[in-house]
Formats: structure tokens, sequence, C-alpha cells
């Protein structure tokens, strides 16, 4: 009986079946879609679509809604933010079933004689999450406001797009611009790829800096911010951001873009401190206050080099398992130590040269990736080719435990190993060439359509060969898939300088721990403590792990007093001296523990020493213009 009942119970549940979603082709797309996106409601923060897509035939059709990000290499878009969503053909509803397996596929059946679909959704706001929209300001990632169907490369895919935003509000974007009134702009038909890799930004506060006198390949400053003040860049920065307008392009030997368009929001509102790139545009997120902040210019500098960079690493050259014909196929990013690594490499050679940041500051920034690396237990078990597949899922995920887990290492692991490989250009070629021919034959060469290309490994190691031979394959396997640090360092120590630590730490330290949001004592007794004695961070098998103290504890005494930064840090200084324990007495999990940290080595900030009679080859890479 039971069993009659529960088929009766199945039979009654109309379960729509997964359907297999096309393949995306390299053919002709007949049409345009016209995509009309209205962001007037600055109090809701809600994105209304309306959307038109030309039938190509009748029969299954399936509509696909932007999974995978270019600027993560992963699947962060989210499905849930879209809704209400309605098709319809003429004054015909027409039923659609969300794939099965796929929430970002939905299946539809278009009737004979159909020519385009009308489609109407919503895209809400993700109300408590990190990074939050101010009213007076307006970010349009184009992928989360448009559907598009399997079946074609997006590059195939023309889209004809509109704009509608709040009024008073001005906007900035790579796109071209085809008509503009008042709040609406109509943009020029762009493909789908471009669309998307063509973010908006809009703002009450809004103030636009011409980069280039060239007319013809302008770069531009567009800054949106919180307040009028917030905008107001002091001139000798400003002329530091020509500099890089017009470096970078001489360094790749090209220049692949019509106008690039760098979209800067300085709010306290909005999560600072990231980028993103594009082809023709990049965004960069700082404080309200950046403009008055000569430490944390100094501190993001790279992040201005670095994105803008990307727009040869890794948009207009991509590597080939990155590239994807659409926004639903998985991405791959096994060469992310060249895309991430490579381009934070750049950043760190010309943010020097740029007068963005002294040499100085520069070799300390070097000192505190080596540092980090330097102290990374998880290469054990993790290899930086391992930490490649990081993007795929642990994007908007906590890593606490970093240095035993690794978190995207191609960053700074991969700044270290390219130091190394000009390093040793140098050495293989008399000092005559380095990373700088690198540049020029491989992301350059003359080329500057925009055009987008891709590389593999082993073009990477051609290129190498074509300027030094080496086995240039056996040596990048070799560090790739290392579960030592051997070789680490073997950069620094060819360009003439070793990793050393000190008591006093470093200015660019001491603006990396204003960014990190604690007193960062990773190198000594292994904790990263935040505001009221808050342990955020505490190093795998360190001083502090070993005490029995753990990530969320906070720490209310040091010996007989009650804690303050200062006093743990003079602590530790006494102990390298009386050679004893540092008593600490922390709360965590509804109780009080008292502990004796056994560590007497004093406090340990990060430098780079130059090594006696060592020719300064590091010195001439930060500091020989390009």
């Amino acid at each position: 009986m039971q069993k009659m009942i529960l088929g009766l119970l199945l039979a009654a549940v109309s379960i729509s079946p997964s359907r297999a979603i096309e393949v995306a082709r390299d053919i002709p797309f007949h049409g345009a879609i016209q995509l009309k996106v209205d962001a007037t409601d600055s109090v809701h923060k809600i994105f209304r679509v309306r959307e038109t897509i030309p039938v190509q035939k009748p029969g299954a059709m399936t509509l696909l809604y932007p999974q995978w990000e270019t600027g993560s290499h992963s699947p962060t878009q989210e499905a849930a933010p879209l809704a209400g969503l309605v098709i319809t053909a003429g004054a015909r509803r027409l039923e659609w079933r969300r794939d099965t397996a796929n929430p970002f596929a939905f299946n539809l059946t278009v009737p004979a004689g159909v020519r385009e679909l009308e489609i109407e959704f919503q895209v809400l706001p993700a109300l408590y999450g990190p990074k939050q929209i101010p009213p007076g300001m307006l970010m349009l990632p184009w992928q989360k406001v448009a559907l598009y169907p399997a079946g074609w490369f997006i590059r195939n895919i023309p889209v004809q797009a509109q704009l509608i935003y709040p009024q008073g509000f001005q906007f900035a974007t790579s796109l071209e611009t085809a008509e503009a009134s008042a709040n609406r702009v109509s943009f020029k038909p762009a493909s789908f790829e471009e669309l998307v890799d063509a973010p908006v930004y809009a703002a009450r506060h809004f103030r636009r800096i011409e980069l280039t006198a060239a007319p013809a390949l302008p770069v531009r400053l567009n800054l949106f911010g919180d307040s009028d003040e917030a905008l107001q860049l002091p001139s000798e920065l400003v002329d530091k951001f020509r500099a890089m307008a017009a470096a970078v392009p001489r360094l790749f030997k090209s220049q692949h873009y019509r106008h690039f368009d760098f979209l800067m929001s300085l709010s306290d509102v909005m999560l600072s401190g990231g980028g993103l790139e594009h082809q023709e545009s990049t965004e960069i997120n700082v404080s309200a206050g950046y403009a008055h902040n000569p430490g944390e210019q100094m501190f993001m500098a790279n992040l201005m080099v670095h994105e803008f960079t990307h727009s040869w690493n890794g948009r207009t050259r991509q590597p080939a398992d990155l590239w994807t014909p659409d926004l639903n196929t998985p991405m791959r990013g096994s060469l992310l130590w060249v895309y991430e690594g490579q381009t934070e490499f750049w950043a760190h050679v010309m943010t020097p040269q740029l007068g963005l940041r002294t040499v100085q500051q520069a070799l300390d920034a070097l000192a505190v990736d080596a540092s980090l690396m330097s102290n990374r237990l998880g290469r054990q078990w993790k290899s930086l080719q391992d930490s490649t597949v990081d993007a795929l899922y642990m994007p908007g995920k906590a890593a606490y435990w970093r240095d035993w887990q690794r978190r995207e290492d191609y960053y700074p692991e991969g700044v270290m190993l390219w130091i190394d490989v000009d390093m040793l250009l140098r050495e293989l070629t008399g000092d005559r060439k380095s990373m700088r021919e690198f540049a020029a034959v491989f992301f350059g060469g003359g080329n500057n359509a925009r055009a987008i290309t891709t590389y593999t490994f082993a073009d990477v190691c051609k290129a190498l060969g074509k300027i030094a031979p080496y086995d240039w394959t056996g040596y990048f396997n070799a560090r790739l898939n290392a579960h030592d640090d051997i070789h680490l360092l073997d950069g620094l120590r060819r360009g003439g300088y070793r990793l050393v630590y000190s008591e006093q730490p470093t200015e660019f330290f001491t603006q990396y721990e204003a960014d990190l949001g604690g007193m960062d004592l990773s190198a000594s007794i292994g904790l990263v403590v935040g505001k009221k004695g808050a342990v955020k961070s505490v190093a795998w098998e360190g001083p502090a792990f070993r005490a029995g103290i753990s990530i969320g504890a906070r720490l209310v005494s040091v010996g007989q007093q009650p804690y303050t930064d200062d006093l743990l840090k003079q602590a530790i200084k006494a102990a390298a001296v009386s050679r004893q324990p540092i008593a600490l007495t922390f709360e965590a999990d509804g109780a009080t523990r008292s502990v004796n940290i056994d560590y007497v080595g004093s406090l340990r900030y990060p430098r780079l020493e130059a090594i006696p009679g060592a020719a300064d080859r590091l010195r001439q890479l930060l500091t020989i213009p390009i």
C-alpha cells in the first residue's frame, strides 16, 4: 500500500529532465540582442531588465545566465539575484523550465513563426554582502543583467545596449556611445564578449582626467567618489599616472585599445583595495581618503600598474585554457602564475620607475612577498602549480589557515619566480637581455590589433628560449611542482640580495599592517592580532599554535597586565633577552585560558639586505627606465 501511494505521488509530480545544452559553435548569429537596463532605483538598488533576443530557429532553445567571470577566473556569478523572469513571444507568454542540473540554464520551446523573444527580469542586490553600493554611485557589470542563447561563441552575438541611470549621475565605460541625453545612454553595437568586458561606473560625484595628450588613443582616469573632495587627487600623483599611461605601452611595444578608461571608485561604503581587469578599461576601488593619504597611495601603487598591465597580459593575450567561447563553459587556470604572477612582477618593477614608490619602498614590498612565501608550510603538500586551481574553488570563501591551505600564491610566489627568470636572462646574456625583451616579443611585436590571442606553456618557454637558450621547460616544472623552498629566493640572490629580519618594521610593512587590519607577528610568535586583541590568524605549527591559541580567540592579558599591542611587542623583545616563555591569557570558546608561548627570537620584520660584493642587478631592474 505504501509503495502504491509513493508511486502515485511521484507520478503527480512533474519533473523536468535536464536537457543537453547546445555546445557553443563559431558560427554567425543573425540579428542583434536589444538590451535595456533601468538602474534608476538607487534606493532599492534593483536593476530592471528588458531584453529582445532574435530567434534563430524554432524548437528547443536554452538561454544562459553567465556563471563564469573573467576577472575572477571562476564561477563567481550567483544565480539567486535573477528574479521575475518572464519570456513572451508577441502577446503569448512562453513557459520556461530551469535546468534541473544547471540553475544558470533556462529551457524553453520556441513556436514556429516566432521571430524574437521579449524577456523581462530583475537583478536584486546582495544586501548583506561585504560590498555595498552607496546611493550616490552605480556599478554595472553587464554579465549580471543579460541572458544569451546557448550554441554560439559570444564574440559572434551582437548586442545593442541601453542604460537608464539616476538623474544627476555621470558615467564612464569603455563602450562607445551612440546617443546620450539626460540620464539615458545608448551604446554602439558590441559583441556580447565585448559588452561583458566593459562595465559601467556612474556617480553623482564624478571627475575625468585625461592621462594622454594624443587624441587617437586616449587614456582616461574616471573618478567616482562619496564626495567631490574625495576626487581631488594631488597633481603630482596624476603626473605619475600620466607617466604610467605612456610607460606600459612602451614596455609592451603595442597599444591595442581604441581608448582606455580607468574606472576608480573612492568610497568608504564600497569594499576598497581591489581591482578587476578588462581589455579597454579597469576597475580600481580605493578608500574615500585615498587622495589625501600618501601611505595608501604608496601601498596601492601596484594595483594601478597591475590592472593596466592586464590589458596586455590576460585580456589581449590570454592563457589558452582560461579562454572560453562563452561564460558558462568552465575555465582552467594552469598559467595563472604567468597571467597574475608576471603581471604583479611588472607592477613591482614599474612602481619605483614611475615614482609611485621609492626604490627602498619597492625593495621592502618585495621583502614582504619573500617573507610570506618563505613561511608557506603548505608548500609541503600543495605546489605552486596546484595553487592555480584555487580560482575554481576558493573565491569568496575564507582561507583562515592561509599559510597551510595556500590561497592564490601564484601572485607573490609568481613575483619571486619571474624575478629569477629576469636575473637568469641577465646572467645567460651577459646583462644584455632581460624580461623587457620578453615583454616586447610576447605581448607586443608590433601587434596593435584588439583581437584576442592565446598562449600556452610551450609558447612561454619558446619565447624565453629565443632570448636566451636554456631548458626553460625543466626550469619551470622544477619550480612549479616543488614541495620545498630551495629555489624560492634564487632571484633575490642572483639580484644581489637576501631576506633578513630586524626588530623594526619598514615603512612599507607598517602600511601593510594597516591594510591587513592587524598587527602582524607571523614571523615571530605566529599571530596576526586585530582590534581589541582579536586573533585574526595563527601560523600553522608556529609558537602560538603549539601553545594552544586559535583563530577567534581574544587576548586579554600579557603576563599580569591587561593586553595591548605594545605590551605584547615588549614581551616578545624581553623574551629574547630573558630566554623565558611569553605568558598570555586569552578567551576562547566561552572559557579563559593562560598559556606560555615558547619563543625567544624577538620581533622579526622582513627586509632585503644587499649581499656584500654581489652585483646589484635587482636595483638595476627597479631603476632603469622602461
